[in-house]
């Protein structure tokens, strides 16, 4: 499995992973309450990549896990008690971070989550930031396990 920069040739088979991953996950309505069309939306997925910030994880051909790593954080991050004070352009945010349903339980979201850091520290971040909502505790599970701290709800 390899890593990769999605190009604009990639919108529509990112929108597709979306679409599947929205469809095929259980508990999507509780943990992440992602609605096709809703979030993640075109505009959005197509602004990361235009920012070259929409990062796919590829089986061969096929996406088993997408996110978008943008390299500052907006004013929606400045209200955290965050550990390490850090300017909006000092850090990173990873943002719709998914796993293909057929793919989930097999340390694909670590991975990533690890490729994310490792990205982060190459372009001089200070740290790597995220959210969730509180209901999705796979992924807080997910990003503790990997070292991420609660930092409590908005």
């Amino acid at each position: 499995m390899k890593l990769t920069l999605a190009s604009g040739k990639d919108f529509d088979a990112v929108r597709a992973f979306y679409d599947h991953v929205i469809a095929h996950t259980a508990d999507m309505k509780t943990h992440a309450r992602w609605i096709n069309g809703l979030h993640p939306d075109a505009r959005s997925i197509r602004e990361y990549m235009e920012q070259d910030s929409m990062y796919l994880l590829l089986d061969g051909e096929k996406i088993v896990g997408a996110m978008a790593i943008t390299m500052f954080q907006t004013e929606d991050y400045h209200s955290v008690n965050w550990e390490m004070d850090a300017g909006d352009d000092e850090v990173s945010v990873i943002h719709i971070l998914a796993v293909n349903s057929d793919y989930q339980g097999n340390g694909i979201g670590k991975r990533m989550i690890e490729e994310a850091i490792r990205i982060s520290r190459a372009e001089g971040k200070l740290a790597c930031r995220l959210d969730a909502l509180a209901s999705n505790i796979p992924a807080h599970n997910l990003y503790q396990s990997k070292g991420f701290v609660f930092r409590g709800k908005q």
